[in-house]
């Protein structure tokens, strides 16, 4: 066998690369390829913010191939069809891909199987690439999946892991394989101003300063807002620039309460993309519908716009929202805070924030993405599917000095604890002095109606 093809997707790495390995181990050439999917793009899902990301992380994986001897191969349009121009154009036998979980990805899976087995070549899928234990490796004995973390988690923690894979040495790329530019992040409109670097050098420095200064204290302070006491590899993990499995192994040689915790989220990560693969309609619908007859973007306009733009009056999900605004990321503690908000208070589907969300989300994964929103607005696994999170109880227990809410709402930058959390109760000159609107909704009205719509009330 002469020439295979590696096909990159949401594994923009060399470290620990399943596919790659795969391929340099059978083959003497290989063609590392990334196509620009003219489908995702039609989705509305290539967002600014992930095409700059995606931008330097394609430039990086380049970068690291040429220092190997190759080079990437970067092609535009539809994903079936351009990866059998290239496997013609260089004669390879096989190609080696990811696994994926979403429908899209499922769907696109099988045409390209289809197309290279009618031309007598071969797919190659890989496990364990995207995720640290593949969906469906543990199941429950009356299901395809399961449905309640904690189960879940119990058996994930109990399977061994395969051992991570070292970066190639040497990768030779056959002559004649036609490539596009490599993209740029240069001259993208509507790329978040705060927006972090991507590519795996970057992912991995900023692994080895976690793992060195941050995870031992993750365990107390991953709730932390103004604290940004998270690993931010969200991006990374999302991007594949970094390993699931590797992390895996690293944090758990770290060893400690806190290691334990971040590796627990790393497992809630694999729990929602086992219910995706087996649950793919969940992007869209609802996991278990409570029959909610939610307001839209016809009935609740002017609710909606306030919290995108973080003007809603409470300032915990006004910092959050400004936060997403300008980073293109945002706080785990505070998602959940902006989720309960709009999906319990003002009662909104669930799908407007989760689509503002992958607006504008460098990490916007459809997995964690809607299957958290789902979690927080009672349609998903949660066990406790009626919970309500209190924006200014939440505020005092996560911001207990205001610090993050000063730091992304300017305008109560005067204020201390605990009114920059409750502005509306200042009173004469001092709340004319704020210029900070006043809360949309009152919290009580928005629980009763909560209820009421459940049937709680």
């Amino acid at each position: 066998m002469n020439v295979s093809v590696v096909l990159f997707t949401a594994d923009l790495r060399l470290h620990d690369h399943p596919p790659l390995r795969a391929a340099l181990d059978g083959t003497r050439q290989v063609v590392p390829l990334f196509v620009r999917d003219r489908g995702v793009a039609e989705a509305r899902f290539a967002a600014p913010n992930r095409l700059a990301f995606l931008a330097d992380c394609l430039c990086d994986l380049d970068s690291g191939l040429r220092e190997r001897g190759g080079r990437l191969v970067v092609r535009c349009g539809d994903l079936v069809e351009e990866v059998c121009k290239v496997v013609t154009e260089a004669d390879a036998d096989e190609v080696h891909m990811a696994a994926d979980v979403s429908a899209y990805a499922q769907r696109r899976e099988v045409r390209l199987r289809r197309a290279l087995e009618g031309d007598g070549r071969r797919l190659h899928v890989h496990d364990t690439v995207t995720t640290a234990l593949a969906p469906g490796a543990v199941t429950p004995a009356s299901s395809d999946h399961f449905a309640v973390f904690t189960p879940y988690f119990r058996q994930w923690s109990q399977q061994r892991l395969r051992d991570p894979l070292a970066a190639p040495r040497t990768i030779r790329v056959p002559e004649g394989v036609g490539s596009g530019e490599v993209p740029s992040r240069a001259g993208l409109s509507g790329v978040s101003e705060g927006l972090n670097a991507g590519g795996e050098r970057e992912g991995r420095k900023r692994l080895s300063a976690w793992l060195r200064r941050g995870v031992a204290a993750y365990e107390n302070r991953h709730d932390d807002l103004a604290g940004d006491a998270t690993s931010r590899l969200s991006p990374h993990l999302h991007f594949g620039t970094l390993s699931p499995v590797e992390l895996v192994h690293r944090a758990r040689r770290a060893g400690g309460p806190g290691a334990e915790a971040f590796v627990r989220q790393l497992a809630w990560r694999d729990f929602h993309r086992q219910v995706l693969a087996a649950r793919p309609a969940t992007a869209t619908a609802d996991y278990r519908t409570k029959h909610d007859r939610w307001r839209t973007e016809r009935t609740a306009r002017e609710d909606i716009e306030a919290w995108r733009e973080g003007r809603t009056g409470y300032p915990i999900v006004d910092a959050a929202m400004r936060q997403l605004r300008h980073e293109g990321w945002m706080h785990n503690r505070g998602r959940l805070l902006a989720a309960s908000f709009l999906a319990k208070t003002l009662y909104v589907d669930w799908r407007v924030g989760a689509r503002h969300f992958l607006d504008l989300l460098v990490d916007g994964d459809v997995a964690n993405n809607q299957l958290n929103w789902q979690w927080m607005a009672g349609t998903g696994t949660d066990t406790r599917p009626n919970r309500v999170l209190n924006p200014v109880t939440q505020a005092r227990r996560h911001d207990p000095d205001g610090t993050y809410v000063r730091r992304w709402v300017p305008e109560l930058a005067s204020l201390e604890a605990p009114m920059v959390h409750e502005p509306w109760k200042l009173r004469g000159p001092e709340r004319s002095a704020v210029d900070y609107p006043g809360p949309i909704i009152d919290l009580a009205d928005g629980l009763a109606r909560f209820k009421r719509a459940r049937g709680h009330g």
